[in-house]
């Protein structure tokens, strides 16, 4: 497969997720819209208390080793208009490095919730994402860390944020993975 130099896009959906093991968001949850309509299966984030969720991925060959950005799709409960904070932080590990690394610094991204439950929403994209850990390079396994941001004031939903998933956009230098 050839593409075109530039920025791609990975989807990493909650399913891929896991719960971190200290401050975890709520585990997985199938959540059903309507009998025979699109079931989710999505992580809930407190309002009132910092979740995390984690997962990982091997960086495509392609990856130019540089900062990254997300988006957050994601839903509620409630028919209402008022804002969550999602974040995200990560760190590249390659061949013979620790993995107990510290995770880079958080982003933020402030997003609104519209009007209906059970809409989807896509925040837009954060700032570029730094990842820790030693030189981030092609074919590195990252970890990554999201989260609400609920002890933030501006983080005024009541309700619990479903992450649906996460879309990751990076880099390539190079036409394919060859």
């Amino acid at each position: 497969l050839i593409t075109t130099v530039g920025v791609q896009d990975m989807w990493i959906p909650a399913a891929a997720m896991r719960p971190a093991a200290t401050n975890g968001c709520a585990a997985i949850t199938d959540i059903e819209t309507t009998a025979t309509r699109p079931d989710l299966q999505v992580l809930d984030f407190d309002a009132s208390t910092q979740e995390y969720a984690q997962f990982s991925v091997a960086m495509p060959k392609s990856w130019n080793g540089s900062t990254i950005t997300a988006a957050f799709y994601w839903t509620t409960t409630a028919t209402d208009t008022d804002a969550c904070l999602w974040a995200i932080q990560g760190l590249t590990v390659g061949d013979d490095e620790t993995i107990d690394q510290v995770y880079g610094t958080a982003v933020v991204v402030t997003d609104n919730v519209i009007s209906g439950a059970e809409e989807l929403l896509i925040s837009g994209a954060t700032t570029a994402v730094t990842l820790a850990g030693g030189t981030p390079a092609a074919g590195h396994l990252a970890f990554f860390q999201v989260y609400r941001d609920a002890d933030d004031g501006s983080d005024n939903m009541a309700e619990d944020a479903r992450l649906v998933g996460v879309m990751i956009h990076y880099t390539t230098d190079a036409a394919n993975d060859g």
